[in-house]
């Protein structure tokens, strides 16, 4: 072999030999610090618990509707004729009989008057014919067409009495007026719109229940409201009645409610949900909604458990453990199944843990878990 393969061979070998040891080097570096990790203790993490516990559960159906006025109607004038007065204000609370419009019913006045007159003459003729009869001065058929004329005469005159009636429009019931759509000196056709008048105390809140649910529902029912102008607010009414019969096209039953609206918050057209309560309560685990991890595969919730080493130190672990899920009321979810009383059931910190992870307990904050909470600054 020649002397310049030689060296080449023999400085191959040599690389060879260093980049094997620094990979040996490399490899052993890797291997200690694994086995450092695989010794090293996962940190606990730190999580809020609540003890779960069993409470009266009060069952109700649950639905949306809207709000409906006791009496409502859009006030209008039955006769044609121009506006001499309006007597109401946009907004304005009335009486029934309060006046709102006058009709020009000047020329009605005056052709009053000549009625009145006729009336007059024709019970003057009238008694004047009674007279000569109860004498036999005059026939029967005189008297009977004195009569006659007497009825008629009156019966025009009660006419325009009407007449001048219905262009005196009052309110038909008590309640608030909308907003006014006349004005004086405007010509109103008959069938023309005044004034929306909406009675509001009591209200009505209409909202539909599956035909199934009818079993349950009676009239005199609690039933809790609320709307989304008075965040927190609870209204209490009462089912005042069920429809007498199914909707065809969504086997639906609709229901009833009458509120007190004193104050006058509520008003027709409203969306508001409503809760009908049923009769009897169950006694079920309750815990605050914030408990619960929502998955895809099924909600769960993480149980601490408790066990002692050799050391007699107490190892706190957390468990996951699936569970069944029945109605929420405010902060609170009642559980089925997966959680017993008693059990120590982590409320917040989840997301830092798995099946099994060590945990330390912090709770200086308790998650919320009021069934009926009240938004702040209500």
């Amino acid at each position: 072999m020649k002397p310049m393969a030689k060296r080449t061979l023999a400085m191959l070998a040599a690389v060879i030999l260093v980049v094997g040891t620094i990979a040996f080097i490399k490899m052993r570096g890797v291997r200690a610090m694994q086995a450092r990790m695989a010794t090293m203790k996962i940190p606990p993490a730190a999580v809020s618990t609540v003890t779960a516990s069993l409470a009266g559960w009060q069952h109700h159906l649950h639905a949306v509707g809207s709000l409906a006025a006791v009496q409502g109607v859009t006030v209008s004038n039955q006769i044609e004729g121009s506006v001499a007065t309006v007597a109401f204000e946009s907004g304005q609370h009335v009486q029934a009989g309060d006046l709102l419009v006058q009709q020009d019913i000047s020329s009605d006045v005056a052709q009053l008057r000549g009625l009145d007159a006729q009336v007059e003459l024709a019970r003057l003729t009238l008694e004047r014919a009674k007279e000569l009869r109860a004498k036999e001065t005059n026939s029967q058929a005189d008297l009977d067409s004195a009569d006659a004329q007497f009825k008629a005469a009156t019966a025009a005159a009660d006419n325009e009495r009407a007449i001048i009636g219905k262009k005196t429009i009052r309110a038909p019931f008590a309640g608030i007026l909308g907003i006014r759509q006349v004005n004086v000196g405007q010509f109103l056709p008959a069938g023309g719109s005044i004034v929306a008048l909406q009675a509001l105390d009591p209200i009505y809140a209409n909202f539909s229940l599956p035909q199934q649910d009818m079993g349950a529902l009676r009239p005199g029912q609690e039933v809790r409201m609320t709307v989304d102008a008075y965040p927190g607010v609870v209204f209490e009414g009462k089912v005042n009645a069920l429809d007498s019969k199914v909707d065809d096209a969504s086997r639906n039953i609709l229901v009833e409610a009458t509120f007190a609206n004193g104050g006058g918050r509520l008003v027709p057209g409203m969306y508001a949900t409503v809760d009908v309560v049923l009769p009897g309560a169950d006694q079920l685990v309750t815990l605050p909604e914030s408990t619960i991890v929502y998955n895809p595969y099924g909600n769960a919730v993480y149980v601490v458990e408790r066990s002692k080493g050799e050391s007699g130190d107490e190892t706190l672990l957390a468990r996951q453990h699936f569970v069944t899920l029945g109605d929420t009321r405010g902060d609170q979810v009642a559980v089925i199944k997966g959680v017993k009383p008693g059990d120590e059931v982590v409320t917040a910190g989840q997301l830092k843990l798995h099946n099994g992870s060590p945990i330390v307990i912090n709770n200086s904050v308790q998650a919320p878990s009021d069934p009926a909470p009240t938004p702040p600054n209500t």
